[in-house]
């Protein structure tokens, strides 16, 4: 699975799965990372001729996969997405809603937001297994 958002840094991928699963650089191509209105996440869009950079997540189980599927918003659509490498992952997709003109940027996430997300996602991670069905 591509992270092109929080899902990259290592402390809300313990706060939401437990561990941190394998990772592999990724880039998907006519997709960007969009600030959306009101959030401190991103939505991945299509947009042609840009690309998104993030990592692939890897080595991921059917129960990580459904705490990670309750995680993401109801918005989101899971799609297959093609990669510079060639390949094709699934993804979470941001419907063309709520969408800013301007790209997510993880360094500003990383210093004014991580800390209070990762301790977010530590509180939801047991609701998120309940509704994984774990």
């Amino acid at each position: 699975m591509p992270a092109y958002g929080t899902l990259q840094f290592d402390a809300v991928l313990t706060s939401v799965i437990g561990r941190i699963p394998p990772q592999i650089p990724a880039s998907a191509p006519d997709w960007r990372a969009a600030s959306l209105e009101g959030r401190v996440y991103p939505g991945l869009v299509a947009a042609p001729g840009a690309a998104t950079s993030g990592v692939l997540l890897t080595g991921l189980t059917l129960r990580e996969w459904g705490i990670l599927d309750a995680f993401e918003d109801d918005r989101y659509d899971l799609r297959e997405v093609t990669l510079t490498s060639g390949g094709r992952a699934l993804a979470y997709v941001w419907p063309d809603i709520e969408v800013r003109d301007d790209n997510w940027d993880a360094n500003t996430f990383m210093t004014r937001h991580l800390e209070e997300y990762a301790a977010r996602c530590a509180r939801i991670a047991p609701r998120l297994a309940a509704e994984a069905g774990q």
